[in-house]
């Protein structure tokens, strides 16, 4: 069977405005890790520090991000992985 045509589309048009608000609602609601620069990552990174969520390892000059277990040489790589990696989880909370 072949799939409909979208131009034939016959649904109400309040379902169709009604289904790209929610698309732009999840849109809105997603998680921007590109705004991060070498300030931001650094302060969030002490933050983390201070909460014992990131571990230093100076011998081997990585920080450990504890929940994950994995480890980064780069304080904006972690900060940009802690934001995604919080995201997943609000995201799973959410689901559940």
């Amino acid at each position: 069977m072949d799939d409909p045509d979208p131009h034939d589309d016959t649904s109400a048009d309040y379902e169709q405005f009604e289904t790209e608000l929610l698309a732009q609602d999840r849109d809105v609601a997603g998680v921007n890790t590109a705004d991060i620069d070498d300030t931001t990552a650094q302060s969030q990174i002490n933050e983390l520090l201070d909460a014992d969520v990131v571990t230093p390892v100076p011998e081997d000059r990585v920080l450990v991000h504890e929940p994950s277990g994995t480890a980064f040489d780069s304080l904006t790589q972690l900060a940009v992985f802690h934001r995604g990696w919080t995201a997943a989880c609000d995201a799973d909370e959410e689901a559940e």
